[in-house]
């Protein structure tokens, strides 16, 4: 079912009549947000418009993050669903998006899943990510780290991806962590932190009582 799903998807984000077999995407994503994303990412590979449309969505995302009416129009469960699509068509093409990034537009306001649209994006962004050989890190720790630390945790990193691949790291900040971090590198998950070990620690203690 979620393969014809997908496939009905490719169709509708295709502006010609070219072949319905699904693009493999490099990494497999779950989720109405991944459907979606993968639905788009083979559409736009087979009209080689991927890099255009990813810098469409990212544009598109900005305007959504920055713009109240804009964020306010796509979450309005008021209006109907064909009165968004137009007028989002209409927003799109005025600043020349690709018809594969207006299609997606479009398809998600005529099924209703606009709310979903920032994770979409995000979703796709991941997948090019993934295209391009960039493995997503993201290290949280209780203080911000310094360039020097950022250097020696990226170097430490390398050595768990191959060798055409190249590390994406982000970084967060989260005080409750106490001390430590946590690290994930693409699916791998790592939990070093001072308040994991205190947690693990009372929970052996209560146990023993």
């Amino acid at each position: 079912m979620a393969g014809r799903t997908i496939s009905m998807m490719v169709r509708s984000f295709s502006t010609g009549n070219i072949a319905n077999q699904m693009v493999k995407p490099p990494i497999q994503l779950f989720g109405v947000e991944g459907r979606y994303a993968t639905a788009l990412y083979s559409a736009a590979t087979k009209q080689k418009t991927l890099d255009n449309v990813e810098k469409d969505l990212i544009k598109f995302q900005t305007s959504m993050r920055s713009d109240p009416k804009l964020k306010s129009f796509i979450e309005n469960p008021t209006i109907k669903r064909n009165v968004k699509a137009d007028a989002l068509k209409a927003a799109a093409q005025k600043i020349s998006l690709k018809p594969e990034s207006v299609n997606l537009l479009m398809l998600l306001a005529e099924n209703g899943r606009l709310e979903k649209l920032d994770g979409v994006i995000n979703a796709f962004r991941t997948l090019m990510s993934a295209h391009r050989g960039e493995i997503t890190c993201e290290v949280v720790t209780a203080k911000e780290l310094d360039a020097d630390q950022k250097k020696k945790l990226e170097g430490v990193l390398k050595s768990f991806v191959k060798a055409n691949e190249t590390i994406h790291l982000t970084s967060k900040v989260d005080p409750s962590i106490i001390g430590g971090m946590i690290v994930s590198v693409g699916d791998r998950y790592v939990d070093m932190s001072v308040a994991s070990k205190i947690k693990r620690y009372t929970e052996i203690i209560s146990a023993a009582v």
